[in-house]
């Protein structure tokens, strides 16, 4: 028997989350039994935890996209019993059952082996979301970017992605410019590395004017929207923005001008399909490059009980930083 957050629904299509004590023939048939020790939070388990915002498909389920723990079983020999692993993506916690539990059973080609000199913990409080922002930095570096090239911006820089972003950036050498749309943050970012505050009044609302003043070397957007437009206007030739959310919007009303006259790029972020090597590459780049002090600065720690109410919160953009979830606590 093991401890699990499970969502169901009723007949008039009401959900309601709660723990319940689950036997482990409920879980899912696979290849890799894992102990998980943590999870996280992030806007996709926001959604799974509530109406499930079309990513679920079945119910009773157990959300959560996350999770790190030891290999207790395994018929594949890629791990074995003991072994540290780490899950992110692949559409578990929303179309498979996910890690909000203290056992999970999945696919052997979904796991990463946790990189040395991360814990569980740690891995967890990078999650979804800071496996994301590394992506991202590398993605921008791929293309051209480096501290010399000049201020590199990050939008919905208080969020999970962009916590990280902005840690990872600063760590790196570069002068980053962080957007918020909350000046009690301000503090807390500049801890995690931010040189300049922008606030996300300055970059709400679009401008008849496809191209304004070069001012940005790069950009990690979790925002997308008339954000994500504003900002190709502002971005300095050959730059590129990695484009990570969609928290302002899918539309985007942009023009092509940046894109025909600056050669700006607009690299599209996955993480969810990516493939395994992308992804060891991306995870022992964190464990070098995400300072772990800046690390433990974003962590707010959770149960599985807390999980509902911190769900609804995540959706209103009233989470700063990023949940650890201790699943037997």
């Amino acid at each position: 028997m093991f401890n699990a957050l499970v969502v169901e629904k009723d007949a008039a299509g009401h959900t309601h989350a709660a723990v319940q004590r689950l036997d482990d023939s409920r879980l899912p048939e696979a290849e890799v039994t894992v102990a998980v020790e943590y999870s996280t939070l992030n806007y996709k388990d926001g959604l799974c935890l509530g109406s499930g915002g079309g990513l679920v498909r079945h119910y009773p389920h157990v959300p959560g996209i996350d999770f790190a723990g030891t290999v207790d079983a395994s018929s594949d020999p890629r791990y074995a019993p003991g072994d540290k692993v780490v899950l992110t993506g692949w559409r578990v916690g929303e179309a498979h059952w996910g890690g909000y539990a203290q056992k999970a059973r999945v696919r052997a080609d979904w796991l990463v082996p946790l990189p040395a000199g991360l814990t569980t913990r740690a891995a967890m409080a990078v999650g979804t979301a800071g496996f994301t922002a590394m992506l991202a930095v590398m993605a921008l570096e791929a293309h051209g970017l480096t501290p010399a090239r000049g201020e590199v911006l990050v939008t919905g820089a208080a969020g999970g992605v962009g916590s990280v972003a902005v840690a990872i950036l600063a760590r790196l050498g570069y002068r980053v410019a962080a957007v918020t749309g909350r000046p009690e943050t301000e503090g807390y970012l500049r801890e995690l590395g931010a040189a300049r505050i922008v606030p996300r009044a300055d970059l709400a609302e679009t401008v008849k004017r496809p191209l304004e003043s070069e001012t940005w070397a790069g950009c990690i957007d979790a925002v997308g929207g008339a954000m994500l437009a504003r900002v190709l206007g502002q971005m300095t030739y050959g730059s590129s923005v990695a484009a990570v959310g969609l928290a302002g919007g899918a539309a985007l009303p942009a023009s092509v001008v940046p894109f025909l006259l600056r050669g700006v790029n607009l690299l599209g972020i996955d993480s969810v399909l990516r493939p395994y090597a992308d992804r060891v590459r991306a995870w022992d780049r964190i464990a070098r490059d995400l300072p772990m002090a800046a690390l433990e600065a974003m962590v707010r720690p959770a149960t599985l009980a807390d999980l509902p109410a911190l769900g609804e919160a995540i959706l209103n953009g009233q989470v700063q930083g990023r949940v650890v979830v201790d699943v037997n606590a």
